[in-house]
């Protein structure tokens, strides 16, 4: 079983409930292995590792930085360094905040702009302030656009895909959140990771989630399960729908989907 972390696994408080882990006990119980990925940054996903057991890979950056339970690389696919600036300007004029994940680098240009309080909290640790991105190119797991204006985040996801085409993955993580990362880091592309890994078919594994870029591993997988929270377009692409994560979904899908 592979799920997404943020508004699925943790609550909208970025708890890890009792009954979360309990399940992902369980799961091991059965001989089934749990694994996460998410567009956090690695370090941002350590906090989960003894809580939960955690022996499999963690994919980071939606797939962009592939550690394991002792946060040494495994695999990583990095932005095109041609393509870093031209995105960074185009998130850039649409008026988004810009950030960069270089190595174990969290890079903003402003510390007080929109969601880094936030985002510094959940991850628990503080980003690097920087004049600008110049000669930021090389090994960058993922840039980020962060703007609440859903409108404006729309037409960037949108200017993006049409700019880069298959150059790149453009999706966003939150309403709030437009994470450009290299095409072969994508959800869909960690179960197929996971798949030659174990040695199991795709059709083996269950993949819940709660956004849009969620949707790439429920193509993926044999069993697809959105969140409850989850928007319309979202639970259409999955073949099951749990609670949300304010109401155990999670927990409630282990039960009811995979364990069942």
């Amino acid at each position: 079983m592979l799920a997404d972390v943020d508004g699925t696994l943790v609550t909208q408080d970025k708890v890890l409930t009792d009954r979360a882990v309990e399940a992902v006990h369980r799961l091991r119980e059965a001989d089934v292995l749990f694994a996460i990925t998410s567009g956090r940054p690695p370090r941002g996903m350590a906090m989960l590792i003894e809580p939960l057991s955690l022996t499999t890979p963690i994919a980071a950056f939606n797939g962009g930085l592939i550690v394991d339970d002792q946060m040494a690389t495994i695999e990583q696919h990095a932005v095109p360094k041609e393509l870093v600036s031209p995105v960074v300007e185009l998130m850039g004029s649409f008026g988004l905040a810009v950030w960069v994940y270089r190595g174990a680098d969290w890079l903003v240009l402003d510390e007080t702009g929109p969601h880094v309080d936030r985002e510094a909290w959940t991850v628990k640790f503080p980003p690097t302030t920087v004049k600008n991105f110049d000669g930021v190119d090389e090994g960058v797991s993922k840039i980020t656009g962060v703007s609440d204006d859903r409108d404006k985040m729309a037409k960037a996801t949108e200017a993006a895909r049409a700019q880069f085409g298959q150059h790149v993955s453009a999706a966003q993580s939150q309403p709030y959140y437009l994470d450009v990362t290299n095409p072969e880091a994508n959800k869909g592309a960690v179960v197929q990771y996971l798949s030659g890994k174990y040695g199991l078919a795709t059709e083996a594994i269950a993949t819940i989630g709660d956004m849009p870029n969620d949707c790439l591993m429920f193509a993926r997988s044999g069993m697809s399960i959105a969140m409850g929270n989850a928007s319309a377009e979202v639970q259409r692409a999955a073949r099951h729908v749990t609670t949300s994560n304010e109401d155990e979904g999670f927990a409630n899908a282990v039960d009811r989907f995979v364990l069942a």
